[in-house]
């Protein structure tokens, strides 16, 4: 059997960090790549133009967008069983404010289980009460195989970080060392973040990203596009 042991919340369980650092990583066949969660459309209309801007961006939409909703609804599903957990996955479900913010986490979300099924199989990840976010998906797995609540929460928000900053070197354009510049500033709102989810409860969700909803609304009509999203 193998032996868990944690150390000041960190994992040192092998199995654990590899599956953790394998699913959340850019080249999981989720389709993160495709997705920029408005961001597009941002870069269309001046708003976001060089890692200053960027950062700032991100930084607004993590600590009270959607970045800070799928902390506190990872959180949630991490902790919740039966009817409770239920309940979370159908409020996830319905918590986008705009189509394509829908689009890009469900259809991540279902992309994700079904390739955890496939490569690492657990009878838990066929328990599913309705369409999965991403948020919840990455929950279920970590339940199915054991993993550490803190350790997927901090590594799930790094990762969809990464993910938009990715985007943004493609659309603004900027470098690869401005990127991870950008990733680099960002590190102590991940942490922030995170340490407020694991004491927030889902009474706790909702938005004051209003830039970010309405860019993604407006990217649902925007005459040139590169991303779904």
């Amino acid at each position: 059997m193998t032996s868990i042991r944690r150390i000041t919340g960190m994992i040192t369980d092998h199995h654990q960090l590899l599956r953790l650092q394998s699913w959340l990583s850019p080249s999981f066949p989720i389709g993160a790549f495709s997705y920029s969660h408005g961001l597009e459309y941002a870069v269309e209309a001046g708003l976001v133009h060089d890692r200053v801007t960027l950062i700032d961006w991100l930084d607004a939409d993590l600590r009270h967008g959607s970045g800070r909703n799928e902390a506190i609804i990872l959180v949630a599903a991490l902790n919740a069983e039966g009817d409770e957990f239920r309940e979370i996955v159908e409020l996830a479900g319905a918590s986008f404010s705009t189509r394509e913010l829908a689009l890009e986490s469900l259809s991540q979300g279902q992309a994700f289980l079904q390739m955890v099924q496939k490569a690492w199989p657990h009878e838990e990840l066929n328990c599913l009460p309705g369409p999965p976010t991403l948020a919840i998906a990455l929950a279920i797995a970590c339940k199915a195989h054991g993993i550490d609540a803190e350790a997927s929460l901090h590594l799930h928000l790094q990762a969809w970080l990464a993910n938009l900053i990715s985007a943004a070197v493609r659309l603004v354009p900027i470098g690869q060392t401005d990127a991870q510049l950008a990733q680099a500033e960002l590190e102590d709102v991940v942490i922030e973040v995170a340490a407020m989810a694991m004491k927030a409860s889902i009474e706790d969700l909702g938005s004051a990203a209003v830039m970010v909803d309405w860019t993604s609304m407006q990217h649902e009509t925007q005459y040139t596009r590169l991303f779904r999203s």
